[in-house]
């Protein structure tokens, strides 16, 4: 196996290192504490072909492979996770299943201009009585000659301040349960769509998650995506691959607060010397290390899967359960190393802690990726029984 990333790939981490550095990291403090997006950081990101890496150039994209977007997601989080997971809803949620399941003349219409980051894309499928239990949803569809009629609210919806196009998940038929459901590309100036309360967040905090509210909301019958019942599966599939962008964004926060950890244990000192130079601090780091490579690995396994037409959806859970758990580890430990100082908002890492804790709930809490994991375990072990 081969375990090197292309030359491609390599100048890629490169160029969006530099970035990060220069464009997101000299507000990123500033934008956490104001809980405010930069609209200049996405257009720039756009202007980098950022917004569209594994789309074709025919629908405006770079036409890179899954794992280039990875790890563009996780360069951008090892310096503001917010901005990473912009970019991962963006493009794992709201433009994977246009690509997907869209029709000719919906990429032309929605995901050229979404790969080109003209606009932004934003999911839309968590209601207030229906999280892990998607198939429980309230909103409905209802077909009136050429338009369907949304009714719901949806909530916690990333980009939703911002987004332009919004992948919207709808009952058509109740009686049918998960069967019933059906998808629809909605734009923003729709009449009956409105943006609610935008949520004041732990962490994450420059990135939007509003409210999404359909109101008699008339969406044209040419934006149903996919067919009529064919809602929970593009959903679910959905979130396989957006398992492994949240996965990438894990990464790169455990990376991010573990730079910041390392470097000021060899500059602190106490008792007359670093304390990198303590044991208790070295197997800190030596942990930290281990287990932030073996999520990288999981992380790069999924989307490497994806890319070769392979089935990926229980990697891409295992990607995200290992990978959130170690974020949330890893950064636990990066503040503990840095002490007092680790507490203060003056420094990033305590940032990186507070925002390490969405990872582990975001598209599925981990103890969904375990039922996740375990069905697929069962179905492999079925399968070799029969």
């Amino acid at each position: 196996m081969n375990f090197q990333l292309t030359e491609e790939q390599v100048m890629l981490c490169t160029m969006i290192r530099d970035f990060a550095k220069s464009e997101v990291e000299p507000t990123a403090i500033e934008r956490d504490e104001n809980e405010s997006w930069d609209m200049e950081i996405w257009r720039k990101m756009a202007s980098l072909g950022l917004t569209g890496i594994p789309w074709p150039e025919q629908y405006g994209g770079a036409g890179a492979d899954y794992l280039s977007y990875v790890l563009a997601v996780e360069e951008l989080s090892k310096i503001d996770a917010s901005v990473g997971v912009t970019l991962s809803a963006h493009v794992s949620l709201a433009s994977w299943p246009v690509y997907s399941y869209g029709t000719e003349e919906q990429k032309l219409k929605f995901l050229k201009p979404m790969a080109e980051g003209k606009r932004m894309g934003a999911y839309c499928l968590t209601e207030p009585g229906s999280g892990s239990d998607s198939s429980n949803m309230k909103t409905t569809a209802i077909l009136q000659d050429e338009e369907w009629l949304l009714n719901g609210t949806k909530i916690f919806i990333t980009n939703g301040s911002y987004a332009d196009v919004f992948i919207v998940f709808a009952q058509t038929d109740p009686a049918m349960q998960h069967k019933g459901i059906t998808a629809f590309i909605v734009e923003k100036d729709t009449p009956g769509l409105t943006i609610g309360k935008k949520e004041k967040k732990m962490g994450i905090r420059s990135s939007s998650t509003t409210q999404v509210i359909f109101e008699d909301c008339k969406v044209p019958k040419a934006n149903m995506l996919g067919q009529v019942g064919e809602g929970f599966k593009i959903a679910m599939k959905t979130l396989d691959g957006g398992r492994s962008g949240i996965a990438a964004q894990a990464v790169g926060i455990a990376q991010g607060a573990f730079d910041l950890a390392i470097q000021y244990a060899l500059t602190r000192v106490q008792f007359g010397k670093p304390i990198a130079k303590m044991q208790a601090i070295q197997f800190k780091l030596a942990d930290m290390a281990t287990k932030i490579e073996a999520a990288r690995l999981l992380t790069y396994q999924a989307a490497w899967r994806e890319d070769q037409g392979l089935s990926y959806g229980c990697e891409s859970s295992m990607a995200k359960l290992f990978a959130s758990d170690a974020a949330m580890e890893v950064t636990t430990e990066a503040v503990q190393i840095f002490g007092g100082y680790g507490y203060i908002r003056e420094y990033a890492v305590e940032r990186f802690m507070r925002d390490a804790k969405i990872t582990q709930i975001y598209e599925g809490t981990n103890e969904i990726q375990r039922l996740v994991i375990s069905s697929h375990l069962m179905k492999e072990a079925e399968g070799r029984s029969s």
